[in-house]
């Protein structure tokens, strides 16, 4: 039997990391995953959060290196949690297991602050048409299904 999951996303959030009594590290966060497509003339986005759980040193690079809006290419395995609620009720949730996580992209605000543009010569209107050069350089075109990804 096969279960692999390869998702290019963004973080929803900032990672959570937590350690069990064994002292093993568990990180979860929120991936979401947008798809875009042409209805008619008029093009349409639509996104899709998962659940994501990380587990051992992977967990704790992913909660040291990763915050919100890093984009990732997550591998991993689906897994499906049951449980019992209060009003006894049976509930169940299906999340990723992470396996592996590559950075593709850091969020925006940071790749500005990774820039060096506090020079005192550069005046603020400046500093914004810079700002305003990397957005329109760095804005993603829509993604076609048919083309095929850069790696």
């Amino acid at each position: 039997m096969l279960n692999k999951v390869l998702l290019i996303g963004r973080l929803s959030g900032d990672p959570v990391i937590k350690f069990l009594p064994s002292g093993t590290a568990v990180t979860e966060f929120g991936l979401v995953w947008n798809r875009r497509y042409k209805q008619g003339e008029e093009w349409k986005e639509e996104s899709h959060f998962f659940d994501v759980k990380a587990f051992g040193k992977l967990a704790e690079d992913l909660a040291e290196r990763l915050s919100k809006g890093y984009q990732v290419v997550l591998e991993g395995r689906l897994t499906q949690d049951r449980w019992t609620g209060q009003d006894g009720k049976s509930y169940s949730r299906v999340r990723i297991v992470a396996e592996s996580v590559r950075i593709i992209r850091k969020p925006k605000i940071e790749e500005v602050e990774e820039e060096d543009i506090t020079s005192s010569d550069q005046s603020a209107e400046r500093i914004e048409e810079e700002l305003k050069k990397l957005e329109e350089t760095t804005r993603e075109e829509p993604f076609d299904e048919d083309d095929e990804i850069p790696f």
